[in-house]
């Protein structure tokens, strides 16, 4: 009998609220996509997905909306999650998909048994052989290079775009998590707020976006930069140029960084007494794409009193240690079959550390 797990693709899905990283064995990240879809209301077809659907934000007639069918790390749309999913799939499978994957899928540690099912469903239903399902810390300490697996405490914290995931690991589990709905969006919802009342100028998502990326700051600069941007004028209702400063992007971000950092201390709080002086020694691990807002790492180093460093490529570490784990799941199936044909495969194997 054939064994089609042993040539079947082995998929991790960073799974996130603003963007779908897709990581293969071998390769890699091979997508990295916003996770916005773009629907025809009249006839309820799918006419765009990620980067192309992105564009469309905002910009839409009235036949046409783009939406994002996660919000704030889970499942808002079943039905548009499953079509996203299944697109994604099968650009990175390309035209080997005769074998259906094993999917490693990651989710906020923070979600209930149905949320977790709704991600496991839609997963297995967009093309998946079989579904792992993994907490988003354990995946983005395992991404960022810390070996879990040690009888050590590591802090990571996970800012993503709907959720910021904060947990002590050791021993390869989560001894104290939190999990809180303030993130990269709602960043932008709070700049979007405080130009709204500072500057009586709406402006879109994609511009508030831009305004966090390129001035966005968590911790006072010592060089303020600024930026031009254009919206409406809510007064006159004409388009408005207006420059932005970074002292005002402090200004607007004050209340949502505090909280993280209020959340990083409250974590460390409720911490055994042993693995507190393990992350003391050992620092904070700071993940996802809300991590790189100028400035956060020394707001929490700051509150906490422990050095905070941003992992490299911040971005990708959970989607990375999401595959690094599919790959070890695999890897401890294949052996303990052949374990059990009475064959000797040590070796053939290298674990990740």
């Amino acid at each position: 009998m054939l064994n089609f797990m042993s040539f079947g693709e082995n998929i991790g899905i960073d799974l996130g609220t603003a963007t779908v990283l897709v990581y293969i064995k071998g390769q890699g990240i091979v997508i990295r996509e916003p996770s916005v879809v773009a629907i025809d209301k009249d006839s309820n077809t799918i006419l765009a997905v990620g980067e192309e659907a992105r564009r469309m934000l905002g910009r839409t007639p009235g036949n046409i909306v783009a939406i994002r069918p996660l919000r704030e790390g889970v499942i808002s749309n079943y039905e548009v999650t499953e079509k996203m999913l299944q697109y994604f799939i099968e650009k990175a499978m390309g035209k080997r998909s005769f074998v259906k994957p094993t999917i490693a899928v990651c989710v906020p540690s923070s979600v209930t048994e149905v949320e977790k099912r709704a991600v496991e469903d839609a997963t297995r239903q967009a093309g998946a052989r079989r579904v792992h399902i993994i907490e988003e810390p354990i995946a983005a300490a395992i991404g960022a290079g810390i070996d879990i697996s040690r009888a050590c405490g590591s802090m990571v914290v996970d800012i993503g775009g709907g959720t910021t995931d904060i947990a002590v690991i050791s021993l390869g589990g989560t001894v104290v998590s939190h999990s809180q709905k303030i993130a990269g969006d709602n960043f932008d919802d709070a700049i979007i707020r405080y130009m709204r009342k500072k500057h009586n100028v709406l402006i879109g998502e994609r511009t508030a976006e831009e305004l966090k990326i390129k001035i966005g700051t968590a911790f006072e600069r010592t060089i303020p930069v600024t930026l031009d941007v254009r919206g409406r004028n809510l007064i006159t209702g004409l388009p408005k140029n207006i420059t932005v400063t970074s002292e005002e992007m402090h200004e607007a971000l004050q209340e949502s960084v505090e909280a993280i950092a209020d959340a990083v201390h409250g974590v460390l709080e409720r911490t055994p007494p042993e693995l507190a002086a393990d992350i003391y020694e050992r620092g904070i691990v700071m993940t996802g794409g809300g991590s790189l807002l100028y400035g956060l790492d020394k707001l929490i180093q700051q509150k906490t009193g422990i050095h905070a460093m941003v992992a490299e490529d911040a971005v990708s570490c959970v989607a990375i240690g999401t595959g690094r784990y599919i790959e070890f799941i695999s890897e401890t199936a294949e052996e303990e079959r052949e374990e059990k044909r009475g064959f000797d495969i040590s070796g053939l194997f290298k674990k990740k550390q």
